[in-house]
């Protein structure tokens, strides 16, 4: 009798792992990277970034966590499993697309160059010819930099794109160079208001800088790549986009 119960105990539990459905773990950069996500005083991840994960995971249905870690190990963490959806502000590229899936773009931004308000203007290779330029590595900055200043600039490169502010304001670098938005959150900061000015937007290359922001998935998941496509379409449907985004822009961070 006991034999039995303990087999009908074992398949009610099996049954119910089976229709129990699986966390979805989401990596994001171990770093403050405002307005998108930065911690509070308690130490919980926020911003609009998170705000967005948490519309698309009440659509889906499911239950999802966060995982951080440094941004050039996002990529291989997603391939060693250690989470399910890179969703840290990383542009959709063909390069990227060789390693790894991605859903429809979620926001897109300009990539720029803010450097001292004493500097020249401009962003073109004569206007940062001679100067020193901090990018945050493994970023579409820096085959941006490769491809268009190397030959008239010099690059120092950064774990963090905080670490490239502070040298920017310091005059140990001369621009920094990245996307427009969290750059333009540091001009308008206190650190920043004093020190730097926004030099212009760089001639956009989709084939370099991308075509948008998405989330990164490991090739083979398709349904969750299915279910976030389907989800992001449908929180910017419902107005929830809209209404997430009205508390951290004076714009839409969509673009076209």
């Amino acid at each position: 009798m006991k034999t039995a119960i303990y087999l009908a105990a074992g398949a009610a539990l099996l049954l119910s792992a089976a229709g129990a459905s699986a966390e979805v773990r989401f990596g994001i950069m171990n770093e403050a990277y405002p307005p998108f996500f930065t911690k509070d005083a308690t130490g919980k991840w926020v911003g609009w970034e998170i705000e967005l994960m948490e519309a698309v995971c009440a659509e889906m249905k499911e239950t999802c966590s966060i995982v951080d870690m440094s941004w050039d190990g996002l990529i291989p963490g997603l391939q060693s499993k250690k989470f399910d959806v890179i969703w840290s502000s990383m542009s959709i590229t063909d390069e990227r697309m060789k390693t790894i899936a991605f859903t429809d773009k979620y926001y897109n931004t300009p990539s720029k160059l803010i450097g001292a308000q004493d500097g020249k203007t401009g962003t073109t290779v004569d206007d940062v010819s001679g100067k020193t330029i901090g990018i945050q590595v493994s970023t579409i900055q820096t085959e941006y930099y490769k491809k268009y200043y190397a030959s008239a600039a010099s690059e120092k490169t950064y774990a963090t794109l905080d670490e490239a502010f502070q040298d920017l304001a310091a005059g140990r670098v001369d621009y920094v160079f990245g996307d427009s938005i969290p750059l333009m959150t540091f001009l308008q900061s206190d650190f920043g208001k004093d020190c730097c000015e926004d030099k212009g937007n760089v001639k956009d290359d989709p084939e370099v800088l991308g075509q948008g922001i998405g989330g990164g998935l490991r090739k083979e998941d398709t349904e969750l790549l299915a279910k976030l496509n389907a989800a992001i379409a449908a929180v910017r449907a419902s107005g929830k986009y809209a209404e997430i985004s009205k508390k951290y822009f004076d714009f839409d961070p969509y673009g076209e």
